[in-house]
């Protein structure tokens, strides 16, 4: 297990770390234990000290714990959103601004969603640890974050949609000209307090000009992140990027590549076999006219054995709605179940939390995503239909629902 995540892993499941852990019953509900678990009705789920300590048919419920009346209810592991960024100015100066505001601000981009962990994979990383140390506090209800802080670029290659950036955040903008700049500027953000990487391995410098990283700054780059137990993450846009990304060893493609030109079933072979993992982020492609091949390259890899996590900009899209990106995933040929995996167990055996959550069972971290809608409906937008939030047994969100 990598100790880094290991170590904030292990602080997150101590009862406390986010806020006083809820004493919680779900009562009558219907559950998904797991995505391969057929649905089981009538269940009631007790979450003692910020972990599931009882599920079944016939639980008793102690004396004087809080409780949700579920009938009707979808209850499913929390879900995960493996790509978002906490890099809008009404995040600035995240330390400093009201509890209630920042709450909000949370709810309206990510809880609502029913996104009880979310990875940041680039923003201000003083600025998101600040937040995330509000949140582990319980002063601001939010989810679990992870963050890369500020990613590495190619020298002299900013992407063009960072050219109106403001100079002072520029700056911040690593762009590594040697491996030891590259190992420095991860040991920075390391000290910072980033838990993972991100690389531009292909940069997109204008609209059809990606500029790749040199293999070497990459290679270096991500083995020092290594050394510290971290994953890292690639933004490769194209063949070019995507080949530099495999070369130098990283873990995860921020993105499907949306110039999928040279990508065939020989490159996703080589990915499977290193362990790859993919975020697609479709909804970001939903308007390119390559998205059908997109879409397919996604389930390629799929069908070869690939993990995939679910991912979509939230952030860099001001469009907070997820119904796109579910739509687009079914479009592309998977099930719900293959879905559920993404946004439950496939993201927690990526961190290496498999034992401790991303499924409804004894000892399992209580994190719960609770629907109006089962999503074996077929229905994109049933996973859309949030109920409540649960974090570690505290309820983070709701839909205007009562708890008794």
């Amino acid at each position: 297990m990598c100790n880094k995540v290991f170590g904030l892993a292990l602080l997150l499941l101590i009862p406390g770390a986010v806020g006083l852990a809820q004493e919680l019953a779900i009562e009558d509900a219907a559950v998904y234990s797991s995505p391969e678990a057929p649905l089981r009705r009538h269940m009631t789920i007790v979450i003692h000290n910020g972990v599931i300590a009882d599920a079944g048919e016939h639980v008793r419920i102690p004396k004087g714990m809080q409780r949700i009346s579920c009938q009707g209810c979808v209850v499913l592991a929390g879900f995960w959103n493996a790509h978002v960024h906490f890099m809008e100015p009404k995040w600035n100066d995240a330390a400093h601004l009201p509890a209630e505001r920042l709450t909000r601000q949370l709810s309206e981009m990510l809880t609502h969603s029913g996104f009880t962990t979310v990875v940041d994979t680039g923003s201000d990383v003083e600025n998101t640890v600040a937040l995330r140390k509000r949140i582990e506090s319980g002063e601001v209800s939010g989810p679990r974050i992870f963050t890369a802080g500020i990613p590495l670029y190619p020298v002299h290659a900013l992407p063009f949609y960072l050219a109106d950036v403001p100079a002072d955040v520029k700056a911040k903008l690593g762009q590594p000209e040697t491996a030891a700049d590259a190992k420095a500027l991860v040991d920075k953000n390391h000290a910072a307090g980033a838990d993972i990487l991100k690389l531009f391995t292909g940069s997109i410098v204008r609209p059809n000009q990606v500029t790749p990283m040199q293999v070497e700054i990459a290679r270096a780059a991500t083995e020092e992140e290594h050394k510290s137990g971290g994953l890292v993450f690639s933004h490769s846009s194209n063949m070019e990027g995507t080949k530099v990304a495999i070369d130098a060893g990283v873990d995860v493609l921020a993105h499907t590549p949306e110039a999928v030109n040279g990508i065939d079933g020989a490159v996703l072979q080589r990915m499977v076999a290193q362990q790859m993992t993919i975020s697609p982020t479709l909804k970001l492609f939903s308007q390119d006219r390559d998205i059908a091949k997109i879409r397919g390259l996604d389930y390629q890899f799929h069908q070869l054995g690939g993990r995939l996590v679910y991912g979509t900009d939230t952030g860099f899209l001001a469009d907070y709605d997820q119904g796109e990106e579910f739509r687009q995933l079914m479009a592309a040929g998977f099930t719900f179940r293959d879905v559920l995996e993404m946004l439950t167990t496939a993201p927690a055996a990526l961190f290496h939390l498999s034992q401790r959550e991303g499924k409804v069972m004894l000892g399992m971290r209580g994190d719960l995503t609770v629907l109006s809608d089962d999503p074996a409906s077929g229905r994109p937008e049933a996973f859309t239909h949030v109920l409540y939030t649960i974090r570690g047994g505290i309820v983070i969100w709701q839909a205007n629902q009562t708890m008794k």
